[in-house]
């Protein structure tokens, strides 16, 4: 009878499909910056060439709003992604905890490997939630108005 190698290390299971909701999150903020972001630019550039050198109160109020609202936006995204970072982290240690305490069983590796398939979508998601709706806000804003001086 032949000798047949067993192994030492239980197959891990295939990586199950990212969750429907973040993909779909993720999905969603980038198309409606792909359709509000040249939108908003293409406004607010018409606005600054009509404004000329001696932009009206109303001009410079929008010029300083927009400064404003691009930091913001940063650091909220910049906030989010670093929460969001910090709880993979928690549960990349938990579920390496638990192989620790199991290393018997697949499963918790299985675990492990799933928290690190699904860090990037949730990461780029978080980050991009505050973008994409200041830039729907935008374009929803300026939508109303002219880009007359």
């Amino acid at each position: 009878m032949p000798c047949v190698p067993v192994p030492l290390v239980p197959q891990m299971p295939a990586l199950p499909a990212l969750p429907a909701a973040a993909t779909g999150d993720l999905i969603r903020q980038m198309t409606e910056m792909t359709f509000s972001v040249p939108f908003v630019v293409n406004h607010r550039l018409t606005r600054m060439a009509l404004a000329g050198p001696n932009p009206s109160a109303r001009d410079r109020q929008e010029f300083m709003t927009m400064g404003l609202e691009k930091v913001t936006a940063f650091q909220q995204s910049w906030l989010a992604m670093m929460w969001t970072g910090a709880g993979v982290s928690q549960d990349l240690m938990a579920a390496s905890l638990r192989c620790w305490m199991m290393p018997w069983s697949a499963a918790p590796a299985s675990k492990a490997m799933e928290v690190m398939h699904h860090a990037p979508m949730k990461v780029a998601s978080a980050g991009l939630k505050p973008v994409s709706r200041r830039a729907g806000a935008n374009a929803r804003r300026l939508s109303r108005s002219t880009a007359q001086p």
